[in-house]
């Protein structure tokens, strides 16, 4: 196999030989070293073989003054391939063109890869890049990488390092993300800790201040459970910053009507195709989607980035397909609807529980209700109901009320 592949590369070429005395030619290929295959008699003064470009060239010289006819019955290779555009002028200017485009064009960003992000969006990132000078056809030469992290990460506090790398036509961009430092507490301002909701404590943990409820009382929102104020025998009450937390068990009870009809796509088999050529920044349209307008639809949008031998190229084909549709009534499965309800009251359950505690058990009901069915979600769960909140709340900055 390697070797065919190594006589492809170099052109091989597939002969007929006629002669009165063929086995002559096979000496003389022999005596002058001329390496020849896939022999194949076709009579008995007729043979068929292949030989390299080189060898071929060097039988027909050496075969002039023998009774034979040589002729050629195929040309193999990349060479006989190549040498058919040579008199093809307009395309061999297209292939240099296109090579100088490429050597020109590597000198030139055209891709971004944004590595190290987390919480801030690489939309964000390349915002900031483009505002300073970096974006799509920028010279890779002439960035300053340090010009530029100073620039964006004045821009992007969220970020604490950057580095801009240029690798062919590619920029690769890479971040680090800044740990934001936990809000200081302020322990010269007095505060108590007061109950966030309502519920049964489990647990109360006092870093400072004077514990006012026990493990296994009921306390209602509002109520104090980690008092500011300590009393002493000697100095009389101590103002402190109470802090800590308290873990209790809390119910929630959550309910919604979902109705039983609703409005359904109904697919009228009507689509418009519109396509764009992005180069660059500039988008050219060559389909107008005002007809569209005022009537219902689903986009759907389908992109198509160019590349050569695995090099990004600034052009995209951009298809918009549109799917119109009208909606009409339908009637809607009250199991069906009970599900839905019973899912969208758990997921905004989940957002009131989990940055304090976790979800324990959750059960739901429904009944009939006017148009609909009436969904009601009972839960248990376990989550830290501590707030603090300063003492003297009659002045925003929480100092001390003025007498009267």
């Amino acid at each position: 196999m390697l070797k065919e592949i190594v006589n492809r590369m170099r052109g091989q070429v597939r002969i007929r030989v006629e002669a009165p005395f063929p086995e002559r030619i096979l000496n003389l290929c022999g005596e002058r070293n001329l390496a020849f295959w896939d022999l194949d008699w076709e009579s008995e003064t007729t043979f068929t073989c292949r030989l390299s470009r080189r060898d071929y060239h060097g039988l027909r010289q050496a075969a002039k003054h023998l009774e034979c006819a040589i002729t050629v019955v195929r040309r193999e290779g990349m060479p006989y391939f190549v040498g058919r555009f040579r008199k093809r002028y307009a395309l061999l200017a297209g292939l240099a063109l296109c090579a100088a485009g490429m050597s020109v064009g590597s000198f030139f960003i055209w891709d971004f890869t944004v590595e190290g992000n987390e919480t801030v969006a690489e939309e964000e990132i390349l915002r900031a890049l483009e505002k300073n000078g970096v974006g799509i056809g920028t010279f890779g030469f002439s960035l300053d990488a340090e010009d530029i992290r100073n620039h964006v990460l004045l821009e992007i506090p969220e970020l604490s390092w950057m580095t801009v790398n240029v690798s062919g036509c590619r920029a690769y961009v890479q971040v680090r993300e800044r740990v934001m430092a936990p809000e200081m507490v302020d322990e010269r301002q007095p505060t108590n800790v007061v109950a966030r909701r309502a519920g049964l404590v489990q647990q109360v943990r006092a870093l400072e201040g004077v514990k006012c409820v026990l493990p296994g009382t009921a306390v209602e929102e509002g109520q104090l459970l980690i008092s500011g104020v300590e009393d002493t025998d000697t100095f009389g009450a101590r103002l402190l910053a109470g802090m800590g937390t308290v873990q209790a068990r809390t119910w929630y009870t959550l309910s919604t009507v979902m109705p039983l009809s609703a409005q359904e796509k109904r697919y009228t088999g009507e689509e418009k195709l519109c396509v764009s050529l992005v180069v660059g920044k500039e988008r050219v349209k060559f389909f107008s989607n005002s007809s569209i307008e005022g009537r219902k639809y689903d986009k759907i949008t389908t992109r198509h980035p160019f590349s050569l031998f695995g090099l990004p190229l600034p052009v995209t084909v951009v298809t918009e397909r549109y799917r119109f549709y009208e909606t009409e009534p339908s009637a809607v499965d009250p199991q069906a609807a009970e599900e839905t309800a019973g899912a969208l009251l758990e997921a905004y359950l989940h957002t009131l529980v989990d940055p304090y505690g976790q979800v324990r058990s959750v059960l739901c009901s429904s009944r009939s209700a006017d148009g609909g069915v009436l969904v009601t979600l009972r839960a248990e769960c376990e989550e830290q109901i501590g707030e603090t909140v300063p003492i003297y709340q009659d002045n925003p900055d929480g100092s001390r009320p003025a007498k009267r």
